[in-house]
């Protein structure tokens, strides 16, 4: 994984340290597991991963499984295969919030029996009244002052199953005029029957992230715990939380710009939506913005962490164009990625001066930015194809493909000239009838003439049939969280975000490829073979990159 330059953040570590600071950095990666992690969790991945690992320390990934009615044992597998592919193997350990359900609640006691939390039978509606405005102070529970030995009762009853869901909780007693509303007597339990994947239905009482989160970063001794910006109001309650509890080595919470990508949508909500609906190919589907979707389609981890380490660590928000994404993988596969020829909508064409048995190879390179890589020799005989946007019968000013009494060049073979034109009964053109320059060879002509267009071809006997599927922006407009109030993500969906082209040909040796391999189709763009569906090959980028270079 890519090292970090310094950044804000690291020179709130380099203060600590010179402040006296003198326990071992130690960071955290802290996902949901209600969904797939997505391109803007590898930036959080990347920043925890790589800062513990500046520091010499140690980086833990804690699934933050404390909400079990939307978790499943599903997303766990998938978040830590996900952190393995991109490099960011846990040094500290693995750890679920689950694993601190008693200590969680041994600490709601402690609150309770010194004064600083209640039960609450306000529902959920009465206390959004209760809670005011930001212009406007919270109110007080009419249950806020019970006794400490009500509290206890209530709680344990709580924890024993004798009220409906949601009709009590445990509130923080801290500040009801508080100017930030998260320090209002926030809610720390909440009553919820719900199967959890790891502890069964043992409790029927869970904590709350603000409440749940600083106690276990405490327990497993976090030093920093870097988070997303929307946090940085609850970082006073994270600090209560600390406090009030009596830990004696306390985390600290420190805040960074999450990732907001352009014509993306980082919501799990909504790519679950999208899911469950099928209006995607699942979680994978290469146009979500998921890294196994980023996987499936082709993108590398190395490409991943350049584009968040271009994008950098940052207190404010900002939009990174997702060209700069496209960018990252294309610069890296046209160093990587081997060359293979394909004919996207294929239409023959007969060298009619060339004998039928016979058969010729002509040298290709496997990757000219790669002198390891060689060539391979490819297939030459009578009949050929051709991409169909390679001939014009009515050509265009400036058009140096093939087009009637014109001649071309074979991508590594000879030139030809194109003498007939045959069509079907509808007029469309079906096959092409050429001469070739035999003594060209893949040279030069002999008497010098310029030859200004190349294109490339496939022998007909060395075509292996392909579906390509053609992946493009999911949605169709650059800001996603600017959208006006009556419209929803629905309303942007790119009609063509995929498009499917089925019978493209394809050298036969492709026909041994494994799933995720990945080249450039010349003349096309960079291509991986897909992981589900035989014989198809996703694409990644196109050829041509607009991201500007500086």
């Amino acid at each position: 994984m890519e090292e970090m330059s310094s950044n804000f953040i690291h020179d709130i570590i380099d203060e600590d340290l010179a402040n006296g600071f003198s326990r071992k950095i130690h960071t955290r990666f802290p996902p949901e597991p209600n969904g797939y992690l997505h391109i803007g969790s590898a930036k959080a991945i990347w920043i925890n991963a790589q800062t513990a690992k500046k520091y010499g320390g140690e980086f833990n990934l804690r699934y933050d499984d404390t909400n079990p009615s939307k978790e499943d044992t599903e997303y766990v597998n998938s978040i830590y295969e996900d952190l393995k592919w991109l490099g960011a193997e846990p040094t500290g350990g693995v750890y679920y919030g689950s694993d601190y359900f008693d200590k969680c609640y041994e600490f709601a006691v402690k609150l309770i029996k010194e004064g600083k939390a209640y039960v609450c039978d306000l529902s959920a509606e009465e206390m959004k009244e209760y809670r005011g405005t930001l212009t406007q102070p919270g109110k007080n529970s009419p249950y806020r002052d019970r006794s400490i030995e009500e509290n206890l009762d209530l709680f344990e009853r709580m924890k024993n199953g004798e009220f409906p869901d949601g009709s009590k909780t445990l509130r923080a007693k801290i500040d009801m005029s508080s100017p930030n509303i998260n320090m209002r007597d926030p809610a720390i339990y909440r009553i919820l029957r719900a199967h959890h994947h790891r502890q069964g239905d043992k409790w029927c009482i869970y904590p709350l992230y603000d409440y749940a989160h600083p106690i276990q970063d405490a327990i497993e001794g976090i030093t920093h715990s870097l988070c997303s910006l929307e946090f940085e109001n609850h970082r006073p309650l994270y600090e209560w939380v600390v406090d009030n509890i009596g830990f004696e080595n306390k985390p600290k919470q420190r805040e960074f710009a999450r990732l907001n990508v352009t014509y993306t949508v980082m919501s799990k909500r909504y790519l679950r939506y999208l899911v469950e609906n099928n209006m995607v190919d699942g979680w994978d589907d290469p146009r979500m913005p998921t890294l196994c979707g980023l996987r499936r389609r082709g993108y590398t981890p190395a490409s991943i962490i350049d584009f968040v380490s271009r994008a950098g660590v940052a207190k404010a928000y900002s939009i990174v164009d997702i060209e700069l994404l496209e960018h990252c993988i294309r610069e890296e596969l046209n160093l990587t990625a081997q060359r293979r020829i394909c004919v996207s909508n294929p239409i023959k064409v007969v060298i009619t001066n060339y004998d039928e048995d016979k058969v010729e190879y002509f040298p290709v390179s496997n990757n000219p930015n790669d002198e390891n890589a060689g060539t391979r020799n490819v297939m030459f005989t009578r009949e050929i194809y051709i991409d169909r946007s390679d001939f014009e019968e009515v050509p265009p000013p400036k058009f140096f493909r093939m087009k009637p009494d014109g001649e071309v060049r074979l991508m590594g073979a000879y030139i030809v000239k194109c003498n007939e034109v045959i069509k079907d009964e509808n007029g469309e053109v079906v096959e092409i009838r050429c001469t070739a320059d035999l003594e060209s060879g893949n040279g030069n002509p002999v008497d010098g003439r310029k030859i200004k267009g190349t294109i490339h071809w496939l022998s007909a006997q060395n075509a292996e049939k392909v579906d390509l599927m053609l992946y493009d922006k999911l949605f169709t407009t650059e800001n996603l969280s600017d959208i006006p109030e009556d419209k929803t993500y629905n309303d942007y969906l790119n009609p063509t975000s995929l498009v499917k082209v089925e019978n493209a040909l394809v050298e036969k040796c492709m026909a041994d490829v494994e799933p995720g391999e990945k080249f450039q189709f010349v003349r096309n763009g960079y291509y991986c073979k897909d992981s589900k569906h035989p014989n198809t090959y996703n694409r990644i980028v196109g050829l041509k990159d607009s991201y500007p270079k500086k």
